[in-house]
């Protein structure tokens, strides 16, 4: 039975969603062997609505024909704005225009003038945390950038994006694991640090510019020590940070609690050796990581190489049939499908 794209991307069941998006007859149009620059453009563009767009990012990875997006829609957000910061992030993504159709000063006569009209801001607040309004604000200038820069007319994208909701805490860190791996799986980069345009590598990147790389693998242990060396490595990154720190005075909302973004680097980097080798040694850093998922070695390698080597089919992923059930009677239907 087909669904709604309103009730596939429900805050009431999923906050995270894994979105897909190709280009026109998988054709590699944002390679950089064709137009140079394109992946920096959508990357500096995701910085960017992630300033404007209660959404959240968690992950990414452009490849030359595709791309992924790990996002988390955020409408509490969008409901503690201000009307003016409604008004005013709005104008930051389709500034007002004059009679000339050029671009207008954003001025406080402009906002307070917008801000008088309710239903308009009501509507504004409502497509701020909206994950159809956030992918077109990101695919819809990189078609017309490249149309010019092509001399051409037509789409850059097919169809609209595909939105995998993710129900559980365990398939969360599978998706970004996979979507970061994207580049290593495609045999475009060896190792997931080394994977240009990929959420992994823009982590490490971070890490090591503030100087903290020795924190970053003191951070892979699971001990208490560890958990406190980890606090700040991701505060001033742009990304959801891997490790939710809440509850050890932070204020930024994270993916997991305890599970700390050297343990990531070394679950991505385990997984990658398994795709690459077929299989991979398990030390006791990585059985201790497997251990405090709730997850043995073999039933994570299952799941990658379905999402990895299928075609993800299906608009949910769970590691608990249960949660499926729940959601099928939620939604009036009889089975739901899980990618993974």
């Amino acid at each position: 039975m087909t669904i709604s794209r309103s009730r596939l991307v429900d805050a009431t069941v999923s906050r995270w969603y894994h979105c897909i998006s190709r280009c026109v007859r998988r054709a590699h149009l944002m390679g950089d062997d064709v137009a140079p620059g394109r992946k920096d453009w959508i990357e500096n563009r995701l910085k960017e609505l992630d300033q404007i767009f209660a959404v959240s990012i968690g992950g990414f990875s452009l490849m030359d024909n595709h791309l992924h997006l790990l996002l988390r829609i955020d409408p509490e957000v969008a409901q503690n704005l201000s009307d003016s910061e409604v008004v005013e992030r709005w104008f930051r993504l389709f500034p007002p225009r004059g009679s000339d159709r050029k671009p207008m000063k954003v001025s406080k006569e402009l906002v307070a003038a917008r801000v008088g009209n309710a239903d308009w801001v009501a509507g504004a607040r409502k497509r701020l945390s909206s994950l159809g309004w956030f992918m077109k604000c990101l695919k819809e200038p990189l078609a017309r950038l490249a149309n010019q820069q092509d001399k051409c007319t037509g789409a850059f994208f097919e169809g609209r994006f595909k939105s995998i909701a993710i129900l559980d805490e365990e398939s969360l860190l599978s998706v970004c694991a996979y979507i970061d791996l994207n580049p290593v799986a495609a045999g475009v980069a060896l190792t997931p640090e080394a994977s240009e345009h990929t959420s992994i590598k823009a982590r490490v990147d971070h890490v090591v510019s503030n100087g903290r790389a020795e924190d970053l693998q003191a951070a892979e242990l699971g001990s208490v020590a560890a958990a406190r060396v980890s606090g700040g490595l991701e505060d001033e990154l742009w990304l959801v940070p891997v490790e939710d720190r809440r509850g050890l005075g932070s204020v930024r909302e994270g993916m997991r609690s305890g599970f700390t973004l050297g343990q990531y680097v070394m679950l991505v980097e385990y997984t990658g050796r398994m795709l690459r080798n077929g299989k991979a040694a398990i030390s006791t850093e990585v059985a201790d990581v497997f251990a405090r998922l709730g997850c043995t070695p073999e039933t994570w390698g299952v799941r990658m190489a379905k999402l990895v080597g299928g075609r993800l089919l299906g608009r949910f992923l769970a590691a608990s049939r249960d949660r499926l059930r729940e959601l099928a009677g939620k939604l009036s239907v009889r089975h739901l499908a899980n990618v993974g």
